[in-house]
Protein backbone atom coordinates (compact mmCIF):
# COMPACT_ATOMS: atom_id res chain seq x y z
CA UNK A 1 0.00 0.00 0.00
CA UNK A 2 1.85 3.48 -0.87
CA UNK A 3 2.17 6.47 1.74
CA UNK A 4 -0.87 8.66 2.21
CA UNK A 5 0.31 11.99 1.03
CA UNK A 6 -0.23 14.26 4.10
CA UNK A 7 -3.93 15.72 4.38
CA UNK A 8 -3.92 19.02 2.61
CA UNK A 9 -4.80 22.07 4.36
CA UNK A 10 -8.12 23.13 2.49
CA UNK A 11 -8.73 19.27 3.13
CA UNK A 12 -8.47 19.76 6.72
CA UNK A 13 -10.11 23.20 6.83
CA UNK A 14 -13.18 21.32 5.05
CA UNK A 15 -13.05 18.23 7.73
CA UNK A 16 -13.40 20.38 10.32
CA UNK A 17 -16.30 22.25 9.23
CA UNK A 18 -18.08 19.43 8.42
CA UNK A 19 -17.64 17.34 11.76
CA UNK A 20 -18.95 20.63 13.42
CA UNK A 21 -22.64 19.85 11.53
CA UNK A 22 -25.12 16.64 11.74
CA UNK A 23 -25.92 14.54 9.30
CA UNK A 24 -25.84 10.84 8.40
CA UNK A 25 -25.02 10.84 4.67
CA UNK A 26 -23.12 12.99 3.09
CA UNK A 27 -22.02 13.92 -0.57
CA UNK A 28 -19.03 15.26 -1.28
CA UNK A 29 -18.94 16.86 -4.77
CA UNK A 30 -16.80 19.25 -7.61
CA UNK A 31 -14.59 18.76 -10.20
CA UNK A 32 -12.57 15.43 -9.86
CA UNK A 33 -9.54 15.87 -8.25
CA UNK A 34 -9.82 18.57 -5.62
CA UNK A 35 -9.61 16.05 -2.61
CA UNK A 36 -13.04 14.38 -3.05
CA UNK A 37 -11.87 10.94 -1.36
CA UNK A 38 -9.21 12.60 0.85
CA UNK A 39 -12.00 13.96 2.75
CA UNK A 40 -14.10 11.35 2.93
CA UNK A 41 -11.56 8.94 3.99
CA UNK A 42 -10.77 11.73 7.28
CA UNK A 43 -14.59 11.97 7.73
CA UNK A 44 -14.76 8.33 8.45
CA UNK A 45 -11.58 7.83 10.71
CA UNK A 46 -12.76 10.62 12.76
CA UNK A 47 -16.52 8.92 13.18
CA UNK A 48 -15.14 6.06 13.92
CA UNK A 49 -12.16 7.27 16.25
CA UNK A 50 -11.87 6.20 19.62
CA UNK A 51 -10.79 10.03 20.99
CA UNK A 52 -12.01 12.20 18.28
CA UNK A 53 -11.27 16.12 17.87
CA UNK A 54 -13.22 18.90 16.40
CA UNK A 55 -10.19 18.41 14.39
CA UNK A 56 -10.45 14.84 13.20
CA UNK A 57 -9.02 11.56 13.95
CA UNK A 58 -6.37 10.79 16.78
CA UNK A 59 -4.50 8.83 14.64
CA UNK A 60 -3.39 7.34 17.27
CA UNK A 61 -5.95 4.79 18.49
CA UNK A 62 -6.87 0.79 17.33
CA UNK A 63 -9.57 2.30 14.86
CA UNK A 64 -7.27 4.87 12.98
CA UNK A 65 -4.96 2.16 13.15
CA UNK A 66 -7.23 -0.45 11.46
CA UNK A 67 -7.85 1.82 8.88
CA UNK A 68 -4.65 2.79 8.50
CA UNK A 69 -4.32 -1.41 7.41
CA UNK A 70 -7.38 -1.36 5.41
CA UNK A 71 -8.86 -3.77 7.58
CA UNK A 72 -11.45 -1.67 10.08
CA UNK A 73 -14.54 -3.88 10.76
CA UNK A 74 -16.72 -1.21 11.24
CA UNK A 75 -15.89 0.58 7.77
CA UNK A 76 -16.90 -0.60 4.19
CA UNK A 77 -15.44 0.90 1.20
CA UNK A 78 -17.56 0.76 -1.65
CA UNK A 79 -15.17 1.53 -5.27
CA UNK A 80 -14.55 -0.02 -8.37
CA UNK A 81 -12.68 -2.95 -8.29
CA UNK A 82 -9.94 -1.44 -10.17
CA UNK A 83 -9.88 1.42 -7.80
CA UNK A 84 -9.88 -0.60 -4.57
CA UNK A 85 -6.75 -2.33 -5.73
CA UNK A 86 -4.98 1.14 -6.61
CA UNK A 87 -5.33 2.51 -3.08
CA UNK A 88 -4.55 -0.51 -1.44
CA UNK A 89 -7.95 -1.92 -0.37
CA UNK A 90 -8.57 -5.68 -0.20
CA UNK A 91 -11.66 -7.22 -2.43
CA UNK A 92 -14.00 -9.56 -0.82
CA UNK A 93 -12.52 -13.34 -1.02
CA UNK A 94 -14.69 -14.11 -3.84
CA UNK A 95 -14.10 -11.32 -5.60
CA UNK A 96 -10.66 -11.34 -5.26
CA UNK A 97 -10.13 -15.35 -6.08
CA UNK A 98 -12.63 -14.65 -9.41
CA UNK A 99 -9.97 -12.26 -10.59
CA UNK A 100 -6.68 -14.39 -9.31
CA UNK A 101 -8.14 -17.30 -11.59
CA UNK A 102 -8.84 -15.33 -14.29
CA UNK A 103 -13.12 -15.60 -14.11
CA UNK A 104 -13.03 -11.80 -15.07
CA UNK A 105 -11.58 -8.41 -14.78
CA UNK A 106 -11.33 -6.65 -12.09
CA UNK A 107 -14.57 -4.35 -12.67
CA UNK A 108 -14.32 -0.46 -13.20
CA UNK A 109 -17.85 -0.07 -12.35
CA UNK A 110 -18.91 -0.34 -8.47
CA UNK A 111 -20.92 -3.93 -8.52
CA UNK A 112 -24.24 -4.86 -7.36
CA UNK A 113 -23.74 -7.36 -5.29
CA UNK A 114 -20.78 -5.28 -3.14
CA UNK A 115 -23.52 -2.56 -2.76
CA UNK A 116 -25.35 -5.43 -1.04
CA UNK A 117 -23.27 -6.39 1.02
CA UNK A 118 -22.77 -3.11 2.06
CA UNK A 119 -26.49 -2.75 2.82
CA UNK A 120 -26.53 -6.07 4.91
CA UNK A 121 -23.12 -4.43 6.20
CA UNK A 122 -25.39 -1.79 7.73
CA UNK A 123 -27.90 -3.71 9.26
CA UNK A 124 -25.07 -5.55 11.26
CA UNK A 125 -24.59 -4.14 15.08
CA UNK A 126 -21.29 -1.86 15.30
CA UNK A 127 -18.29 -4.28 15.68
CA UNK A 128 -16.52 -1.32 18.16
CA UNK A 129 -19.47 0.40 19.56
CA UNK A 130 -18.93 3.83 18.08
CA UNK A 131 -21.03 3.16 14.77
CA UNK A 132 -20.42 2.24 10.90
CA UNK A 133 -19.38 3.89 8.03
CA UNK A 134 -20.08 3.55 4.50
CA UNK A 135 -17.59 5.38 2.11
CA UNK A 136 -18.52 5.06 -1.72
CA UNK A 137 -15.90 6.60 -4.67
CA UNK A 138 -16.40 7.70 -7.24
CA UNK A 139 -20.25 7.52 -6.51
CA UNK A 140 -20.95 8.25 -10.12
CA UNK A 141 -19.20 4.23 -10.78
CA UNK A 142 -22.59 3.19 -9.24
CA UNK A 143 -25.31 2.27 -12.59
CA UNK A 144 -28.69 2.56 -11.89
CA UNK A 145 -29.26 -0.78 -10.23
CA UNK A 146 -26.60 0.06 -7.99
CA UNK A 147 -27.57 3.23 -6.81
CA UNK A 148 -31.59 1.54 -6.17
CA UNK A 149 -29.80 -1.10 -3.80
CA UNK A 150 -28.75 1.33 -2.07
CA UNK A 151 -31.32 4.20 -2.09
CA UNK A 152 -33.86 2.31 1.00
CA UNK A 153 -30.72 2.26 3.24
CA UNK A 154 -29.78 5.36 2.74
CA UNK A 155 -33.43 6.93 3.27
CA UNK A 156 -34.06 5.31 6.45
CA UNK A 157 -30.11 4.27 8.02
CA UNK A 158 -29.88 2.11 11.22
CA UNK A 159 -29.35 4.64 14.32
CA UNK A 160 -25.35 4.19 13.98
CA UNK A 161 -24.43 4.16 10.52
CA UNK A 162 -23.04 7.59 8.53
CA UNK A 163 -22.67 7.30 4.92
CA UNK A 164 -20.33 9.72 2.91
CA UNK A 165 -20.44 9.54 -1.40
CA UNK A 166 -17.47 11.05 -3.04
CA UNK A 167 -17.80 12.42 -6.84
CA UNK A 168 -16.54 14.25 -9.40
CA UNK A 169 -19.64 14.03 -11.33
CA UNK A 170 -22.32 14.54 -9.30
CA UNK A 171 -24.52 15.21 -12.28
CA UNK A 172 -24.34 11.50 -13.35
CA UNK A 173 -26.21 10.49 -9.69
CA UNK A 174 -29.47 9.82 -9.61
CA UNK A 175 -31.75 12.74 -8.20
CA UNK A 176 -33.06 10.10 -5.94
CA UNK A 177 -29.68 9.59 -4.45
CA UNK A 178 -28.68 13.47 -4.61
CA UNK A 179 -31.57 14.33 -2.62
CA UNK A 180 -31.16 11.84 0.09
CA UNK A 181 -27.42 13.51 1.09
CA UNK A 182 -26.20 16.58 2.47
CA UNK A 183 -24.32 18.15 -0.34
CA UNK A 184 -21.15 19.80 0.30
CA UNK A 185 -19.22 21.95 -2.70
CA UNK A 186 -15.66 20.81 -2.49
CA UNK A 187 -13.24 23.98 -1.96
CA UNK A 188 -11.01 25.43 -5.11
CA UNK A 189 -7.24 26.27 -3.13
CA UNK A 190 -5.14 28.94 -3.80
CA UNK A 191 -2.12 28.96 -6.38
CA UNK A 192 0.01 29.52 -3.37
CA UNK A 193 -1.37 26.77 -1.09
CA UNK A 194 -1.25 24.34 -3.99
CA UNK A 195 2.15 24.88 -4.61
CA UNK A 196 3.33 24.98 -1.02
CA UNK A 197 1.52 21.32 -0.61
CA UNK A 198 2.53 20.06 -3.58
CA UNK A 199 6.44 20.97 -2.80
CA UNK A 200 5.54 19.05 0.60
CA UNK A 201 4.85 16.14 -1.34
CA UNK A 202 8.21 16.74 -3.45
CA UNK A 203 7.01 18.13 -6.40
CA UNK A 204 8.38 22.04 -6.32
CA UNK A 205 8.86 24.84 -8.97
CA UNK A 206 8.47 24.48 -12.75
CA UNK A 207 7.24 21.36 -12.05
CA UNK A 208 4.31 21.93 -10.00
CA UNK A 209 3.84 24.69 -11.82
CA UNK A 210 3.51 22.41 -14.97
CA UNK A 211 1.31 19.21 -13.39
CA UNK A 212 -0.99 22.20 -12.35
CA UNK A 213 -1.77 23.61 -15.61
CA UNK A 214 -1.93 20.14 -16.95
CA UNK A 215 -4.47 19.16 -14.30
CA UNK A 216 -6.63 22.02 -14.52
CA UNK A 217 -5.33 23.71 -11.49
CA UNK A 218 -6.74 20.42 -9.45
CA UNK A 219 -4.02 19.62 -6.68
CA UNK A 220 -4.90 16.11 -6.03
CA UNK A 221 -4.94 15.17 -9.98
CA UNK A 222 -1.75 17.10 -10.76
CA UNK A 223 0.27 14.95 -7.23
CA UNK A 224 -1.60 11.92 -9.48
CA UNK A 225 0.22 12.96 -12.96
CA UNK A 226 3.93 13.91 -10.61
CA UNK A 227 3.80 10.57 -9.71
CA UNK A 228 3.34 8.57 -12.28
CA UNK A 229 5.94 7.64 -14.61
CA UNK A 230 5.88 10.94 -16.68
CA UNK A 231 7.87 14.48 -16.95
CA UNK A 232 6.61 17.60 -17.78
CA UNK A 233 8.49 17.71 -20.91
CA UNK A 234 6.90 14.70 -22.23
CA UNK A 235 3.08 16.27 -21.55
CA UNK A 236 4.80 19.60 -23.39
CA UNK A 237 5.47 17.28 -26.57
CA UNK A 238 2.17 15.75 -26.53
CA UNK A 239 0.07 18.57 -28.75
CA UNK A 240 2.13 18.50 -31.97
CA UNK A 241 3.00 14.55 -31.61
CA UNK A 242 -0.69 14.60 -32.39
CA UNK A 243 -0.51 16.86 -35.04
CA UNK A 244 2.01 14.74 -36.66
CA UNK A 245 -0.62 11.37 -35.85
CA UNK A 246 2.30 9.80 -33.46
CA UNK A 247 -0.19 7.34 -31.56
CA UNK A 248 3.35 6.64 -29.32
CA UNK A 249 2.26 10.39 -27.71
CA UNK A 250 -0.81 8.45 -25.82
CA UNK A 251 1.54 4.90 -25.09
CA UNK A 252 1.41 4.96 -21.97
CA UNK A 253 -1.69 5.78 -20.89
CA UNK A 254 -5.47 3.68 -20.36
CA UNK A 255 -8.04 3.95 -22.53
CA UNK A 256 -9.91 6.29 -20.83
CA UNK A 257 -6.99 8.36 -19.58
CA UNK A 258 -6.14 8.75 -23.59
CA UNK A 259 -9.67 9.87 -24.26
CA UNK A 260 -8.54 12.40 -21.17
CA UNK A 261 -5.75 13.55 -22.58
CA UNK A 262 -7.62 14.03 -26.39
CA UNK A 263 -10.33 16.14 -24.35
CA UNK A 264 -8.29 18.62 -22.60
CA UNK A 265 -6.37 19.18 -25.87
CA UNK A 266 -9.45 19.60 -27.99
CA UNK A 267 -10.63 22.07 -25.02
CA UNK A 268 -7.49 24.01 -25.03
CA UNK A 269 -7.61 24.38 -29.28
CA UNK A 270 -11.13 25.26 -29.04
CA UNK A 271 -10.67 27.62 -26.95
CA UNK A 272 -7.37 29.51 -29.05
CA UNK A 273 -9.87 29.39 -32.20
CA UNK A 274 -12.07 31.33 -30.30
CA UNK A 275 -9.84 33.83 -29.00
CA UNK A 276 -9.35 32.14 -25.08
CA UNK A 277 -6.27 31.17 -23.00
CA UNK A 278 -5.56 27.68 -23.17
CA UNK A 279 -5.79 25.56 -19.76
CA UNK A 280 -4.04 22.14 -19.74
CA UNK A 281 -1.36 23.00 -21.89
CA UNK A 282 1.36 25.81 -22.65
CA UNK A 283 -0.03 28.09 -25.83
CA UNK A 284 3.49 27.93 -27.53
CA UNK A 285 3.04 23.90 -27.03
CA UNK A 286 0.16 24.31 -29.49
CA UNK A 287 -0.52 23.68 -32.95
CA UNK A 288 -2.00 26.03 -34.74
CA UNK A 289 -5.50 27.59 -34.75
CA UNK A 290 -8.01 24.42 -36.03
CA UNK A 291 -11.43 24.49 -37.33
CA UNK A 292 -14.22 25.52 -34.53
CA UNK A 293 -16.37 22.69 -36.62
CA UNK A 294 -13.73 19.89 -36.63
CA UNK A 295 -12.75 20.46 -33.40
CA UNK A 296 -16.28 20.34 -32.01
CA UNK A 297 -16.92 17.24 -33.92
CA UNK A 298 -13.98 15.56 -32.85
CA UNK A 299 -15.53 16.62 -29.11
CA UNK A 300 -18.75 14.65 -29.65
CA UNK A 301 -16.30 12.09 -30.73
CA UNK A 302 -14.45 11.49 -27.46
CA UNK A 303 -17.73 11.53 -25.30
CA UNK A 304 -18.59 9.02 -27.41
CA UNK A 305 -15.11 7.03 -27.23
CA UNK A 306 -15.31 7.92 -23.57
CA UNK A 307 -18.13 5.77 -23.24
CA UNK A 308 -16.23 2.57 -24.03
CA UNK A 309 -12.07 3.55 -23.99
CA UNK A 310 -11.57 1.21 -21.51
CA UNK A 311 -13.18 -2.16 -23.21
CA UNK A 312 -11.68 -1.82 -26.31
CA UNK A 313 -10.86 -5.25 -28.32
CA UNK A 314 -7.35 -4.21 -28.74
CA UNK A 315 -5.55 -1.41 -26.78
CA UNK A 316 -3.08 -0.50 -29.78
CA UNK A 317 -5.88 -0.04 -32.44
CA UNK A 318 -7.78 1.96 -30.93
CA UNK A 319 -5.03 4.04 -29.88
CA UNK A 320 -4.05 4.20 -33.93
CA UNK A 321 -7.75 4.98 -34.24
CA UNK A 322 -7.49 7.73 -31.48
CA UNK A 323 -4.06 9.36 -32.75
CA UNK A 324 -5.30 9.33 -36.72
CA UNK A 325 -8.91 11.04 -35.70
CA UNK A 326 -7.03 13.76 -33.77
CA UNK A 327 -4.59 14.08 -36.49
CA UNK A 328 -7.52 14.88 -38.75
CA UNK A 329 -8.83 17.19 -35.97
CA UNK A 330 -5.80 19.49 -35.50
CA UNK A 331 -4.62 19.75 -39.36
CA UNK A 332 -7.94 21.28 -40.18
CA UNK A 333 -8.20 24.81 -40.78
CA UNK A 334 -10.74 27.54 -40.81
Amino acid sequence: MSAQPAVAPWVALQRDQLLAQRGHAWLLHGPAGLGQYELALELVRAWLCDAPTPHGACGQCASCHGIAVRAHADLCVLMPETQMLELGWPLPEKAQADIDDKKRKASREIRVEAMRDAVEFAQRTSARGRGKAVLVYPAEQMNHITANALLKTLEEPPGDVRFVLATGAAHQLLPTIRSRCLAHTMAWPEPAQMQQWLAGQGVEGDAAQAWLRAAGGRPHEALALAQSARSPAAWALIPKALARGDASALADFSGSQAVEVLQKLCHDLLACALGAAPRYFAAADLPPAASVAALTRWWRALVQHARTADHPFSAGLMLDALAAQARQAINSRQ
